[in-house]
């Protein structure tokens, strides 16, 4: 692998939804997900983690040192053995393993890194078991994604759809077709931040260079292989990167993410489409020990 990255980073994506749902509300009837306050359209980081996490596995399909924590049908206690196992141990000789080296919590912990890419990219709790006995540790990532929110008010709409095949033999007999109902936001633009701590790198994961530009590719094309009906049209607009020049960084991140301002094109009352939104970066007011890079 390359090296551990030096320099801390701020990400912004901006990203779209077209007669689509992109992230619904189970305790709202899977509804998109809105701020109730003001109207604002949610979308949560686990969310656009998942889809980051499924880009990785699609492109490396296990390779090693790529794996995926994380995943469909896999126990993370099945992952989690597969330390003990490389160290030599079980869940009962762990136990004294731990007392007589004192660094066995380490080595886990750098095993299930140098492994899974999620684990050495957002971090994970790994301690699974109820009594402990298999215990990986907690490991917190250098990669921080929050909440995305629209840039403009949502209105999400239930459009009542009807489909010719019938559930059972008796419905058959009685009715010709079904109905349904499908939850759609028409259109709305998104916007989310991340933060990219080298000093966690450093100390903890050991995420690199090669990991960096992995993410990069990730959130650009993080919707290009989740494709479906129910999530309309969606795609990645944006992806500004903020690159300090030292580990620790050069100016605070909130001040860099307001250097960025998206607004509706003036006559434009209901966004329908990107192009009815300007994207402008005041750079004079980003320090000049920070670099600003457009990936899109």
């Amino acid at each position: 692998m390359s090296e551990v990255i030096k320099n801390r980073y701020e990400f912004m994506v901006l990203f779209d939804v077209e007669n689509g749902n992109p992230n619904g509300d189970p305790d709202a009837g899977n509804l998109p997900r809105v701020d109730p306050e003001s109207g604002y359209g949610l979308v949560t980081d686990v969310c656009l983690k998942r889809k980051i996490r499924n880009y990785v596995e699609t492109v490396k399909e296990d390779e090693a040192g790529y794996r995926i924590y994380i995943k469909e049908n896999v126990p993370l206690n099945r992952s989690d053995a597969e330390a003990l196992t490389y160290l030599g141990l079980d869940e009962k000789s762990v136990k004294e393993a731990k007392k007589t080296d004192k660094d066995i919590d380490i080595k886990i912990r750098n095993f299930m890194c140098r492994n899974f890419y999620d684990i050495r990219t957002f971090g994970a709790v790994m301690t699974t078991f109820v009594k402990a006995a298999l215990n990986c540790g907690q490991v917190r990532g250098p990669v921080q994604i929050g909440f995305a929110r629209s840039i403009d008010p949502i209105i999400g709409q239930e459009v009542t759809i009807t489909r010719v095949a019938i559930t059972t033999e008796k419905d058959a007999l009685d009715k010709k077709t079904e109905m349904g109902r499908k939850a759609i936001v028409p259109y709305a633009l998104y916007k989310v931040e991340g933060y990219v701590s080298a000093n966690l790198a450093r100390k903890t994961t050991g995420f690199t260079e090669d990991d960096l530009e992995l993410l990069w590719q990730a959130i650009i094309n993080m919707f290009e292989y989740d494709h479906s009906a129910a999530r309309g049209n969606m795609a990645v607009r944006e992806l500004i990167v903020f690159k300090h020049s030292t580990e620790l960084g050069n100016c605070p991140a909130h001040k860099l993410f307001n250097a960025v301002e998206v607004q509706k094109k003036e006559g434009v009352e209901f966004p329908r489409q990107y192009s009815n939104y300007t994207v402008e970066i005041h750079e004079d007011q980003i320090p000049d020990t920070v670099e600003v890079i457009r990936k899109i």
